[in-house]
């Protein structure tokens, strides 16, 4: 029987992965989702909404920390806020369906709290792009496709 420490340690991933920092949280869900041991609509559901949840903290940072933007410490080089800023300009709210993509979703969530996207929208778009990818990965792992 799965302990709440396993699903909470890839909550953790999740989490930590939507974050400004680097971390890997497919491989963690595919592991589990490869051992039998889980239900695997729950684990697809603590993944999407951890991960959701660090790209809140992302929303969070841009909406309130942006003046920091040039500080040595702060996460996210000029280079990338400037093409996020483009993006999220050119195509606006619906960039954050891109919010799963490696490289440029996790600068976008900090943009869209910069230029002040309302944080029910951004939840919804975010979640359902989050969900999306951790549904895509247990339908690679599980042979649903």
């Amino acid at each position: 029987m799965p302990s709440f420490a396993e699903y909470g340690a890839l909550f953790t991933a999740a989490f930590l992965s939507a974050t400004l920092f680097p971390f890997q949280s497919e491989a963690v869900l595919f592991a589990m989702l490869l051992s039998d041991r889980y239900s695997e609509w729950l684990l697809i559901a603590v993944a999407s909404v951890g991960n959701t949840l660090g790209s809140v903290v992302n929303w969070f940072l841009g909406r309130f920390l942006a003046h920091f933007e040039g500080r040595r410490w702060f996460p996210v080089k000029r280079e990338q806020m400037k093409k996020a800023e483009g993006w999220y300009h050119r195509y606006g709210r619906w960039t954050l369906f891109l919010s799963w993509m490696p490289v440029i979703g996790d600068p976008l969530t900090l943009v869209a709290g910069v230029l002040r996207e309302p944080l029910p929208v951004f939840i919804l778009l975010v979640a359902v792009a989050k969900t999306a990818r951790y549904l895509t990965v247990g339908a690679l792992s599980l042979g649903w496709m």
